[in-house]
Parts: C-alpha cells; structure tokens; sequence
C-alpha cells in the first residue's frame, strides 16, 4: 500500500509537469512509465469531396524507462463505401538521451514502425497509418522548459506493396523522408495542487512529408488543443490544413478526435 501511494504521489507530481510534451499528432522522445499501459480510440477524417473517416485502436506499453511499444489496428471507409478492416501497425521507441535538470530535461530516442496493410494504392503520401505496408524509421528529440516542449523528429519511409494483390506502380514512390517541428504549451492549472487538476495544453505542429525524386511534397499545420482529467485520462482535439501541397493524399484538411486512458503500475 505504501508502495501505492509512493507511486500515486510521484505521478502526481510529473505527469502534469510533461503534459505538454503529449503531442497530438506526433510522438515525443520521452517515454511512458514502465509497467504502464496506454488505450487510444481516435478518429481522423475529410469531408471534401466526400465525408470519409477512419478508426483506430492502440495499445501502448511502456517495456522499461528506455523501451515503450505501440501496436494500432485500422478500420475505414477511405477505399470503400462501408468500413473495413484495413490492417495493422507496430511503433517501438528507444530513448537513448535524458539530460535532466529542475523542471527542464532534454531527450533523444529512435524510433521505428512497421504495418501491414489491405488497400488499394491510389495516394502519392506514404502513409502506416492504413494506407501503406511498409517500413519507418527515424529519430527524435524533445526538449523541455517548464511549461513549453518543443519536439523535432526526422524519420525514412519505404513502401511495400500492400496485401491483397495491390500492387506499388513502377510511377509511385517507394521511398520518403518525413520531418516534424511540435510545440506545447501547458495553459492550465496555473498553480499545481494535486494530480485530480485538469490539464489544458495548447499545441502547434508542422508535420511534412517529401517524396525523393518525384517532385512531391507537403507541409501541414496542426493546432490542437489536449485535457487531461485525473492524470490518467485525455481528449485530443486538432485539425491539420496545408501551408503548401504538391502531394496526392487523404491527410490534407483532416480533423483528428482521440480519447486515451492509462493503467499505471501494472
């Protein structure tokens, strides 16, 4: 029980103070708790020229204070017109840098990313998150100070062929690099008393992608705003629009709505 308490008191004190570094539509270099599990439903969608969305669901684990694993199944009606189960992805982090200091700390982490994928290949985006099959891998760092995060990641994309006989056309991309700029600022409590306060963070990201030797590109924004209940629980809230686009994709104008909840200690 004391153990319990220890353990409840620690959270208490360091998740709000990180909240910020939660990014909505990217992945800090921290990592979460070890033994601690993480459930997300999240939808994206457009709804130009069509309303369209997909679900998703993600488990999130927590391996050791370096190691944290993600898995995601994707269901859409992107490529149909009734939903469809698309496939699924695997994410694991390693933060190999922590330089940390009152109320201020500096991370690095590589990353990498799998995913399996049952759809037609229509988009010039190379995208796992149920688009493509293929493979990401890149690198990460967040910083932090006091109430502001910012967060820069660089990551490489290939693509395989989807399942299902959808083939890649010798005309489309095998290959991209993916860079993202974030940055969080933690607007309320303004005082912290206890961990039942509810977190508000205000957030804005630029997540690009570039598709080598085609001649295709994009650069988003993505404001969001994030609460966080109890310590335990969020509500994500963002919409990403194009700064300038020469990329065929789903992503453009896309809202983003995901509910998450976290198991500590387990």
């Amino acid at each position: 029980m004391k153990k319990l308490i220890l353990a409840i008191g620690l959270m208490a004190l360091t998740y709000p103070a990180f909240s910020q570094e939660l990014y909505v539509n990217t992945e800090p270099a921290s990592n979460m708790a070890t033994g601690s599990l993480g459930l997300r439903l999240e939808n994206q969608g457009f709804f130009k020229p069509d309303y369209k969305n997909r679900t998703s669901f993600e488990a999130m684990y927590g391996v050791s204070r370096h190691l944290m694993i993600h898995g995601s199944l994707y269901v859409s009606d992107y490529y149909s017109n009734n939903q469809h189960f698309e496939g699924g992805s695997v994410y694991a982090k390693y933060r190999f840098l922590s330089i940390d200091t009152v109320q201020k700390h500096f991370r690095g982490a590589f990353f990498a990313k799998t995913s399996s994928i049952n759809n037609p290949i229509v988009n010039q985006e190379i995208t796992l998150e149920g688009d493509n099959s293929g493979l990401q891998s890149g690198v990460v760092f967040t910083q932090l100070l006091h109430k502001l995060a910012l967060s820069g990641s660089a990551s490489y994309l290939r693509a395989f062929d989807n399942r299902g006989g959808y083939d890649l056309s010798p005309l489309q991309a095998r290959n991209a690099l993916a860079y993202t700029l974030s940055a969080g600022y933690l607007l309320f409590p303004k005082n912290y008393r206890d961990y039942q306060q509810t977190n508000v963070n205000l957030y804005a990201e630029l997540l690009g992608k570039t598709n080598p030797g085609h001649g295709q590109s994009y650069l988003d924004i993505a404001p969001a705003v994030q609460f966080i209940f109890n310590s335990v629980c969020r509500l994500d809230l963002s919409y990403r629009t194009p700064l300038y686009n020469d990329m065929v994709r789903n992503s453009k104008n896309m809202y983003l709505v995901r509910l998450e909840y976290n198991f500590f200690n387990l």
